[in-house]
């Protein structure tokens, strides 16, 4: 199947899902972010998950942005499911509401839908630390607080799939793909992910003649609150994106949703193995080695999420897989 794409319709149409009203400082950042573009958004659009009191809220605020419930499933995939049902740009975008885009995000991320075979186009997410940043997390594990990590692409590159925070698609990709599967994703605090990964892949294997871009200029900066930043957190996380791995795995098959995986287990992560201990053994850096014991915890754990998760799924093997359907408004 192909999809028909014009390269010079750009108007964007930007979502940004929220929860929790412990964040309304963060969300009022990521808000004033977006109207300060030097390519203004043609909408702004606020998802709500379930929480009716920061849905008056949002609406109160922010009478000149369109703010919707999220009607399905609560979790991020709901959200902005519900965002992209309501939207009218040609282009959608979504950023994280903890996140402050820089001025030229969006003019940026334009400029790699000139090419007619482009679905979609991400850029960095750099973490801002709220406290000091933890010595001992590596940034090959940048991913765990959903920020970019060592081994990405630093000059503008095809990739197999785009991050959640900082990420826009053509709204045709929607309409002949489906949306987010509410399956997987985050709901709440709980560290789940992997629901852009999964509808990435799906796209590529529905339209195999596009692509994805990502381009590193245009970048978002996503706080990282201490909570993130202990190692509990790191193994929860890490644990959870196993899991959530296994399920991709499912859905797309196991050679699409571990292609980049294999190439990071067994070239990026042993290269910050021999990092840290580099540092800490020739230069005297002892954060080095709790760098090089933190990847080796983190693969761990992934892969005991992911082999639990495929254990699950075999005894779920019967289970229908829900067809991931989208009502949309503009079409």
């Amino acid at each position: 199947m192909a999809v028909k794409m014009n390269p010079f319709r750009n108007r964007f149409s930007v979502i940004v899902c929220a929860y929790t009203e412990k964040r309304w400082d963060d969300l009022l950042s990521a808000v004033d972010s977006l109207r300060a573009q030097t390519q203004p958004a043609s909408e702004i659009i606020l998802a709500i998950d379930h929480n009716p009191v920061l849905f008056e809220r949002a609406q109160a605020q922010f009478p000149d942005l369109t703010v919707v419930e999220n009607s399905e499933k609560r979790g991020l995939s709901g959200a902005r499911n519900s965002g992209i049902a309501v939207a009218h740009g040609d282009v959608i975008a979504f950023m994280d509401e903890d996140a402050v885009a820089d001025p030229n995000w969006l003019e940026l991320l334009a400029a790699g839908f000139s090419d007619p075979q482009v679905l979609g186009v991400g850029g960095a997410i750099i973490p801002w630390w709220i406290t000091k940043q933890p010595a001992w997390l590596p940034e090959e594990f940048n991913w765990v607080v959903g920020c970019t990590y060592r081994g990405m692409p630093e000059e503008a590159s095809p990739v197999r799939n785009l991050i959640g925070c900082n990420m826009a698609f053509r709204s045709e990709v929607f309409s002949q793909v489906g949306g987010f599967r509410s399956e997987i994703g985050r709901v709440g605090t709980f560290p789940a992910g992997c629901e852009e990964t999964e509808l990435c892949i799906r796209t590529k294997q529905i339209l195999p003649e596009g692509h994805f871009l990502y381009e590193p200029r245009a970048q978002v900066h996503h706080r990282v609150p201490a909570s993130r930043t202990n190692l509990r957190y790191f193994t929860d996380r890490c644990y959870a994106e196993g899991l959530s791995k296994a399920l991709v795995s499912r859905l797309v098959g196991a050679q699409d949703g571990l292609s980049s995986e294999k190439s990071y287990t067994f070239r990026t992560l042993p290269r910050g193995v021999l990092r840290g201990l580099k540092d800490a053994f020739l230069r005297a850096k002892w954060s080095g080695l709790g760098r090089a014991g933190a990847i080796i915890v983190g693969l761990a754990f992934t892969t005991a999420g992911y082999l639990t998760g495929r254990l699950m799924l075999l005894r779920d093997k019967n289970k229908p897989i829900a067809s991931p359907k989208l009502s949309l408004d503009h079409q």
